[in-house]
């Protein structure tokens, strides 16, 4: 049958992966770090993973595809649910204390310098500006920080830059609801945090914000 269905250009393709997360019908995977339609009768062509994508890859097309199948779409989320809810086999990578590990990074680049000033996977969302030295020192970074926001790293003492600049641009071009500084306690962290504070000044924009500073051991100082 001719019907809407996405097509997905492969050569703008970056394979951040935002697309196949908010398919959620499962219908694109990231196949040799490029996204894929790889079940085209899971997809309903109503688009959901258009507006994630931030390299402009994806559009609608009229082509012969198979007819939308919404009972092998319920069956094969029932099924990842229940996969979902067992215990990690002796095969899956396992934290020292047990549990499987899983990645919260929302969105690919996450470095400051990397990142695009205007991205759909920052709209609506919280920020965590996080030092880089803090996913080492504190080991809950994922799980206690990470989760449910967007991630952009940096160390201005590595990087020898002002990101304040990056940043303002990126707090007036999207939006965004509040901001985190996760940051070192040694003092070249300092760059890090002034950064932040002047491009939330600069940016002309109310953003609720806070500081929280990681000990050396890795622990939470405030």
């Amino acid at each position: 049958m001719i019907r809407r269905i996405i097509h997905i250009d492969e050569e703008k393709c970056t394979g951040c992966g935002l697309c196949a997360a908010a398919c959620h019908e499962g219908a694109i995977d990231i196949v040799d770090g490029k996204a894929r339609l790889v079940r085209e009768n899971f997809c309903d062509g109503l688009g959901d993973c258009l507006p994630q994508c931030p390299a402009g890859a994806i559009r609608f097309e009229e082509r012969e595809a198979p007819a939308y199948d919404e009972a092998a779409v319920m069956a094969a989320k029932a099924v990842k649910a229940a996969a979902e809810q067992t215990e990690p086999c002796s095969g899956d990578p396992e934290l020292p204390g047990g549990g499987t590990q899983v990645s919260r990074l929302a969105q690919w680049p996450c470095q400051i310098k990397l990142v695009p000033e205007r991205a759909p996977f920052f709209d609506g969302t919280d920020l965590l500006i996080a030092a880089d030295c803090t996913a080492y020192a504190y080991a809950g970074i994922h799980e206690d920080f990470m989760k449910g926001r967007v991630t952009v790293i940096g160390c201005p003492k590595l990087d020898a830059v002002d990101y304040s600049e990056k940043l303002a641009a990126i707090l007036r071009s999207n939006d965004i609801r509040s901001v985190i500084l996760l940051r070192m306690e040694v003092p070249c962290c300092g760059g890090l945090q002034r950064a932040a504070e002047k491009a939330i000044r600069e940016s002309g924009r109310f953003i609720p914000w806070q500081v929280v500073t990681i000990s050396r051991n890795g622990e939470i100082l405030g």
